[in-house]
């Protein structure tokens, strides 16, 4: 396992433009990123200037305030949809581009921080990823149970026990029960509402289902293997090498608090659902995209292994357009169709967006567009004024 890690990191400093003869990859330090304007990129600057255009007039709809817009989404069809997080209020569209390393261009206020919703969950798919780095979790093929300590009862239930980490982190894991207050059958309920307490089960890995209360046992199952606070490792781990501000912070709830090693913890959740996740500026979030761009590398350092990287952009089984959470994948250009296929992207609701492309070397950071229609516009229009 480890010549395969050192082979792959040799690939990747040569794809990423360190042989002999080109240019080493720019990371920004802490409080600074360098600028180019779109002509000196070679950009088709009229192009991107309508692909902004195109963005800024593609505002979401919705409810800034997003414990009001909670309410009328969510709570409108859902039981147990009391708020046990906090929520914020955003102010408007905000854009970032970012292409081979520089800032090309932004819009909004990329300093404002806001929750994040979704996008969370890529934060806890990573922070998953270096308990693997780190042999506490040996295979993401093991039962998630057989990691848990005496005492923590997540999958003794007939239904759980066989579950994986694999299966939690694709949202194929079909987990049966209640955290923190909130049944699993009450989040995104299928079906009549008389029959949803004892909805049909599935086999757990033949069914993706995208549903929080099994993304928050994700989070509290890595912080039983982690024993540290998920926000604590992400900051130590990734957002300080990367030079993330000290703006962000990562929420659980008001009742998910457990005790570890004699201390007291709160156990974080995956995204916004009923309050809490990440609440980040669209920096620090560009930071993130930009990581995983470089392969998991930032200057002389590999944060997160490229093979957990190349786990993450793989679809599943039971969908092969989600990956890890919450990696969403272009198979086919189905997805984003002016993008390519390769590319990835993290999405949360709002929307909020991170979008990868290795083969155009570019990031996009979009917060409060539409919807997907106006995300695949706006990035198949950045892609088409890319230089040639």
């Amino acid at each position: 396992m480890r010549r395969h890690l050192a082979a792959a990191v040799v690939l990747v400093l040569g794809a990423a433009g360190t042989t002999l003869g080109q240019e080493a990859p720019y990371f920004p330090p802490r409080g600074d990123w360098e600028r180019r304007t779109p002509v000196a990129a070679g950009f088709d600057a009229d192009a991107l200037a309508e692909a902004i255009a195109y963005a800024q007039a593609n505002e979401t709809t919705n409810p800034r305030d997003q414990a009001l817009q909670q309410a009328l989404s969510f709570g409108a069809r859902e039981p147990f949809d009391g708020i046990i997080g906090p929520m914020s209020v955003h102010d408007g569209m905000v854009g970032v581009i970012v292409h081979q390393g520089r800032v090309i261009a932004t819009w909004g206020d990329p300093d404002r921080v806001d929750m994040t919703h979704s996008v969370t969950k890529s934060f806890l798919s990573t922070v998953v990823g270096l308990a693997w780095r780190d042999g506490l979790i040996r295979n993401v093929d093991d039962p998630a149970r057989d990691y848990m300590p005496f005492g923590v009862d997540l999958f003794e239930a007939e239904h759980n026990r066989s579950i994986t980490w694999d299966q939690l982190l694709r949202q194929t894991s079909d987990w049966q029960g209640t955290l923190w207050g909130k049944p699993d059958w009450a989040d995104r309920p299928e079906g009549e509402p008389r029959e949803w307490p004892n909805r049909p089960l599935a086999e757990p890995g033949t069914r993706f289902k995208y549903n929080d209360v099994r993304v928050n046992v994700l989070a509290l199952a890595a912080l039983q293997v982690l024993r540290r606070p998920l926000p604590t490792v992400l900051r130590e781990e990734v957002m300080d090498p990367i030079g993330a501000s000290s703006t962000w912070r990562w929420h659980g709830y008001e009742n998910s608090w457990i005790e570890i090693d004699g201390r007291r913890v709160q156990s974080v959740s995956g995204g916004g659902h009923w309050g809490g996740g990440m609440f980040i500026n669209a920096w620090d979030m560009a930071r993130f995209g930009y990581l995983f761009l470089r392969h998991g590398r930032w200057g002389g350092q590999q944060l997160v292994p490229e093979a957990w990287i190349e786990m993450a952009r793989t679809g599943g089984p039971a969908n092969d357009a989600y990956g890890f959470m919450n990696w969403y994948l272009n198979p086919g250009q189905r997805i984003v169709p002016d993008a390519p296929a390769s590319s990835v992207y993290f999405q949360g609701a709002g929307a909020n967006v991170v979008y990868i492309d290795w083969e155009n070397d570019l990031v996009v950071v979009l917060r409060w567009v539409s919807g997907n229609s106006a995300r695949n516009e706006v990035i198949g229009r950045v892609v088409a004024a890319l230089p040639e």
